[in-house]
């Protein structure tokens, strides 16, 4: 295991493993990942916001982060409601301020 903290990881994780959600408009931001818990927490923006397969991508995060991090253990993928964005947020998959939903991304 990487000396690297585990939001960090995941970040790159996301930049690499999830290049589909730039490449639409997409953004995502780590809010959370704490190794103690296991538990995550991701938004998605951008694009994503009114994505009709915003619900399939948060899916997939899940289980591939479940997958993919020994000490994940719980994923939570909230996608927010309005899409809006400035150019402080996500830069490479990473950072940023998300209005999003109180709704878990099986909203949809």
């Amino acid at each position: 295991m990487s000396d690297e903290p585990l939001k960090e990881r995941i970040e790159t994780w996301m930049v690499g493993q999830m290049p589909i959600i730039q490449m639409h408009g997409g953004e995502s931001v780590v809010r959370e990942a704490n190794p103690e818990t296991g538990e995550v927490v991701v938004e998605l923006g951008g694009t994503c916001s009114h994505c009709g397969i915003s619900n399939i991508t948060a899916q997939n995060i899940k289980a591939d982060l479940i997958r993919d991090f020994e000490e994940v253990q719980d994923v939570v993928v909230r996608v927010p409601d309005t899409g809006e964005m400035t150019s402080d947020t996500v830069e490479g998959g990473r950072g940023g301020e998300l209005q999003f939903s109180t709704e878990g991304s099986d909203h949809f």
